[in-house]
């Protein structure tokens, strides 16, 4: 996938002391993904707005609200809910794409 006329901040976005890193890409039409990588560990995270994470490379659980864990095996996706959290158990580096639904 190849993404052109963005801006992309230059400052990380850094979580769970560094375990968790991405940089956003801004798009013209106000859209936001975010590119990052994910190390081994167990993280909670909460989602403002709804999101599509997409899993480029990598193995992983998930847990959405009111749902048991989920294995994903990138290449792969899965939404997770506006204003919700969600559990991750990232068992090897992950290299994501997380796509920001705004409505």
């Amino acid at each position: 996938m190849k993404f052109e006329n963005v801006t992309i901040e230059k400052e990380a976005n850094i979580l769970f002391e560094g375990n968790i890193t991405s940089r956003s890409i801004l798009f013209e039409d106000g859209s936001r993904k975010t590119l990052g990588i994910m190390l081994p560990g167990e993280y909670e995270l909460n989602s403002i707005h709804e999101e599509i994470m997409e899993i480029k490379r990598g193995e992983l659980e998930v847990m959405l609200p009111a749902q048991e864990w989920k294995k994903v095996v990138g290449p792969s996706t899965f939404n997770v809910p506006a204003n919700s959290k969600f559990k991750l158990r990232v068992h090897s580096l992950i290299d994501y794409c997380a796509s920001f639904i705004k409505y």
